[in-house]
């Protein structure tokens, strides 16, 4: 085996031969980074994470990650993994085995038993179709061209989880292959500790080649946007932080603002203007539906209304997210409240007028977020935090000092309703990502656990590309 310094991260590149016969163990392609194909597979959606490893394996299924994980083992090398690279925050270097898992997207429903079975690789837009064909729905995001699993063991919100919670409490089974090479599987009987741990602890723990989630009994939603001109966004965000407060677990909200480009894709209606974009989801009756939106529709004048009766194959355009890659500065924090100083500060920030180079959403939390599920796991559910605030600007077009410049600006003017907790599944990119800011994802007994049980599945660290949790240093 190659010497290796833990502390230093560094490790002798492995041999050609070795990499040869590694290329002829594995079904997928092996690449190096002279050759064709491997700027592909290390290209992910954010682009402001640039990843330079030694090696790309393309595995193809489970037997490919175990080859791989030994042969990193064996080279004493670290392994990063990336299906869409939605989440992509720690770069791989030159020491790093890089798996893309994206030919891993087999989906197998259980309609019987209400679970769906998903590969590394499975996108949430490929797996609500499947689950459709029997009513049933899974815990998937806001944006459906996300990949499934490593939004799941992120914790993962959308529009049904204030009344199911995160989609990692429905989890019933995985299957990862941990740093000793070996491929196990975990839930409540067998490998428990573990089980817990990547719920919530994300790629810390070694290599998820498979999850089992539970689905729910889920058709259809009363759900879309209300968007709002300038001229009546402060009126609509006013009555927004009233209504929202009595709001039941079945009703999903976020608003998010922005000048709206004049291009192909954005709505006639919206094409150069700013406006105030209100998503709205409710898990029940039309009728009730239409009851409870009926105080935004009425508060202000209304650019563009489509909250409607939707199935739920159409989950995706409530938020109608762009599938766009690029380099992106990303932040994210909880609030306790937003109360009417709190609606003022975000005027301020990223209002109308403000030609803010900063993006803010805010997703409302609570009710099953809140509380912890049947089957604990390492997420937090943090009862104090009612509000989530994500932060986004957009690098590499001629605004990065205005982009850093916006995000400071945030962060002080959010401090005073803060609750100094964050969500990891929105830690993205290369900012705010390192394990201090990690730390603000769990629990502090939690977090405590995580180190503990990181240290006994992996003292080396081999899995750190990631939203680190470094184990603890080894007794001297």
């Amino acid at each position: 085996m190659s010497e290796w310094n833990p502390a230093s991260g560094t490790a002798p590149a492995p041999p050609p031969e070795s990499v040869r016969r590694l290329g002829e163990d594995v079904k997928g392609p092996v690449f190096l980074p002279d050759e064709p194909g491997f700027a592909e597979h290390i290209s992910g959606f954010d682009r402001a994470v640039e990843h330079r490893p030694a090696l790309v394996v393309a595995v193809a299924d489970a037997e490919d990650v175990v080859t791989s994980v030994r042969f990193a083992r064996d080279h004493a090398m670290g392994v990063a993994v990336q299906a869409t690279g939605h989440g992509a925050c720690l770069p791989a270097d030159d020491h790093a085995v890089f798996l893309s898992t994206r030919a891993m997207n087999g989906i197998r429903v259980d309609p019987e038993r209400r679970t769906a079975r998903l590969e590394a690789g499975a996108l949430w837009q490929d797996v609500i179709p499947l689950t459709a064909e029997h009513g049933l729905a899974p815990l998937n995001g806001s944006a459906p061209f996300v990949g499934a699993v490593s939004y799941v063991l992120g914790g993962g919100i959308g529009v049904l989880s204030r009344r199911y919670g995160y989609a990692a409490d429905h989890v019933r089974r995985i299957e990862v292959v941990t740093a000793d090479g070996e491929l196990r599987f975990a839930d409540r009987e067998e490998n428990p500790d573990l089980f817990w741990a990547l719920r919530g602890g994300k790629g810390n723990f070694g290599v998820v080649t498979a999850l089992e989630v539970g689905l729910v009994e889920v058709a259809r939603l009363y759900a879309g946007g209300l968007w709002y001109p300038a001229e009546s966004v402060r009126d609509a965000l006013h009555l927004y932080r009233t209504w929202v407060a009595g709001m039941p677990e079945e009703m999903a909200s976020s608003f998010f603002m922005l000048d709206w480009p004049d291009v192909d894709g954005v709505p006639e209606e919206l094409r150069g203007r700013f406006a105030l974009h209100l998503r709205l989801s409710y898990l029940g009756d039309p009728a009730e539906g239409e009851r409870l939106v009926r105080p935004l529709r009425e508060v202000a004048p209304i650019l563009l209304d489509t909250v409607t009766d939707i199935p739920y194959t159409q989950v995706g355009t409530i938020h109608n997210d762009p599938p766009v890659a690029g380099s992106y500065h990303i932040n994210n924090f909880q609030l306790g409240t937003l109360d009417e100083d709190t609606v003022e500060t975000i005027l301020g920030l990223v209002g109308p007028g403000t030609k803010s180079a900063v993006s803010l959403e805010v997703r409302h939390l609570g009710g099953a977020l809140a509380r912890p599920p049947q089957v604990p796991n390492a997420v937090a559910h943090f009862p104090e935090a009612r509000f989530q605030v994500y932060s986004a600007g957009v690098l590499g077009i001629g605004e990065d000092e205005a982009v850093y410049e916006g995000h400071d600006r945030v962060v002080a003017a959010f401090a005073p309703w803060a609750t100094g907790t964050r969500m990891l599944n929105f830690m993205a990119g290369v900012a705010h990502t390192s394990p201090p800011y990690v730390r603000e994802a769990y629990e502090p007994e939690a977090y405590e656990r995580l180190v503990d049980l990181k240290t006994v599945w992996d003292a080396g660290n081999m899995f750190r590309y990631n939203h680190n949790i470094p184990p603890r240093a080894a007794v001297q």
